[in-house]
């Protein structure tokens, strides 16, 4: 549910992870609204930001395509957003 973990900053949760095996972008999901199909949470992209992503646009590019380009990561274990961050810095990007 969006605004769920509003306040808690790098101690929010990311419980679903979404890749794109083209240009190694990753986002990563602390609330969603499925009504929406809105999430809120990590990117790491251009940028290192919080910000919203939309499911329907992944869906989008992913029927544009030949085959998905965007896919979610079915093995990702939840870590904090400052777990996240820390793995950038010391790694440029999440191990997991």
């Amino acid at each position: 549910m969006l605004y769920s973990q509003e306040e808690k900053g790098d101690a929010a949760l990311a419980v679903v992870k979404y890749f794109c095996l083209t240009s190694g972008w990753r986002w990563y999901a602390t609330e969603y609204d499925p009504e929406e199909k809105l999430f809120f949470g990590f990117v790491h992209g251009f940028e290192v930001e919080m910000g919203y992503f939309s499911l329907t646009e992944f869906e989008e590019l992913n029927a544009a395509q030949s085959m998905p380009v965007i896919e979610r990561d079915l093995y990702w274990t939840p870590m904090t957003i400052g777990g996240i961050k820390q793995e950038i810095a010391e790694y440029g990007h999440c191990r997991q």
